[in-house]
């Protein structure tokens, strides 16, 4: 028969199990909560930007740096693991400071924990904004990443690249090696999978984790299960009979759907002062005819 656990080796295992939940939800935070990641407002300028250690647009110190990776902005240790000893005394500002991230721009406390993790994970290592193509030194922005691509977005083009992140790059729901429905969308590469071609041969799949796409390695999603919509072209102007009267005929044309032709406004002009120019002709050639008339008499 196992032996039968004692109290303190039951307190040792939830205390193991605990503490591996909590390495599991600081890997999974949103880029958003991330000390580094935090909105911040200038104390001179007074203009709202990401934490950073020097102002993106007047490039002043703040009073009170806060720690990229700790989150801090006073270290109360008297004794603990900090670089700097300080034994009896709290530290704010330049005092607590000790180093700055060459990634996210941002101030670092001189904690030795802080100072040899971060680097390493630093959420912004490769924060470049898919829309604009700008990275964490070009704009003063907080970041994000989409809800669909996990793509990073800044703070500027956040909400109109999620808008349109659900669009597929082809015309129809089929898959692209066979006309199958596409039972398996990828939202990074954008297109559909049958179950038959979504699979690679030779690759081991988890039995309860999302198929990866076989282009990008990205994770699959049901296509029934999203809000994806095609790709749509619009040639030309569309209904142009009700596009003049809504912008009030600022159309430089007009179409005759009947027989495909063009016509410009300006051969208009023209025919018009052609017609102004007849006028004129023959009220001229009548004035002759009066007086003739008149000398004859």
């Amino acid at each position: 028969m196992p032996k039968k656990k004692t109290g303190q080796r039951k307190k040792a295992e939830k205390q193991k199990l605990r503490q591996k939940e909590i390495r599991t939800a600081k890997e999974n935070i949103q880029l958003a909560e991330h000390p580094c990641n935090i909105a911040m407002e200038c104390e001179k300028c007074n203009r709202k930007q990401r934490s950073r250690a020097f102002c993106y647009f007047c490039q002043s110190i703040q009073r009170l740096p806060v720690c990229a990776q700790c989150g801090k902005m006073k270290c109360m240790l008297k004794t603990g693991d900090c670089v700097i000893r300080h034994p009896g005394v709290y530290t704010t500002g330049m005092g607590m400071v000790g180093a700055i991230c060459d990634f996210c721009e941002a101030w670092i406390c001189h904690g030795r924990k802080c100072l040899q993790s971060h680097a390493c994970s630093c959420p912004l290592q490769e924060a470049v904004c898919i829309e604009c193509e700008r990275g964490v030194w070009d704009h003063g922005g907080r970041l994000f990443r989409c809800s669909f691509c996990t793509n990073f977005l800044c703070e500027d083009d956040q909400f109109e690249h999620q808008a349109s992140c659900q669009v597929l790059d082809s015309e129809n729901y089929k898959c692209q090696s066979c006309n199958k429905l596409g039972q398996y969308s990828c939202l990074r590469c954008k297109t559909c999978y049958c179950e038959d071609h979504v699979r690679r041969k030779g690759f081991k799949y988890d039995k309860n984790k999302a198929i990866p796409c076989p282009k990008c390695n990205f994770e699959t999603s049901q296509t029934k299960d999203l809000s994806m919509s095609t790709r749509s072209h619009k040639f030309g102007r569309q209904g142009q009979s009700g596009y003049d009267e809504e912008y009030g005929n600022e159309a430089s044309g007009s179409y005759s759907y009947g027989t495909g032709d063009f016509y410009e406004d300006e051969d208009d002009d023209d025919y018009e002062d052609s017609d102004d120019e007849e006028e004129e002709e023959s009220s001229e050639e009548s004035s002759d005819e009066n007086t003739n008339e008149n000398k004859e008499k």
